[in-house]
């Protein structure tokens, strides 16, 4: 049995979170359009605006997401920089002391 995952177009994705910002229910599109209720519903959140940022531009939960996990990773980065910068100064120091 193979698995074959329907693709949607994020034009299509769009349409029906607009259409549901409209009124209309999880269940009318997915009797109309076929995708699953749990699928669209995850559009919609992920589409959510969950905040305004300084330029008053809209954030979504997935961009949300998005930068929260970019944060973490250049953390991560800093730490290792960090520790870096400290075992280089102290082979400079031994060097320098030589």
């Amino acid at each position: 049995m193979t698995n074959t995952a329907i693709r949607y177009t994020p034009e299509f994705k769009q349409t029906l979170i607009d259409l549901h910002e409209k009124g209309h229910s999880f269940k009318e599109l997915h009797e109309e359009y076929g995708p699953s209720l749990d699928t669209i519903r995850k559009w919609v959140q992920a589409a959510t605006v969950i905040a305004i940022d300084h330029q008053g531009t809209a954030v979504t939960n997935e961009q949300f997401k998005q930068l929260q996990k970019e944060n973490r990773r250049l953390r991560e980065e800093l730490d290792i920089l960090k520790r870096a910068a400290v075992l280089l100064a102290k082979r400079w120091a031994l060097v320098r002391v030589k």
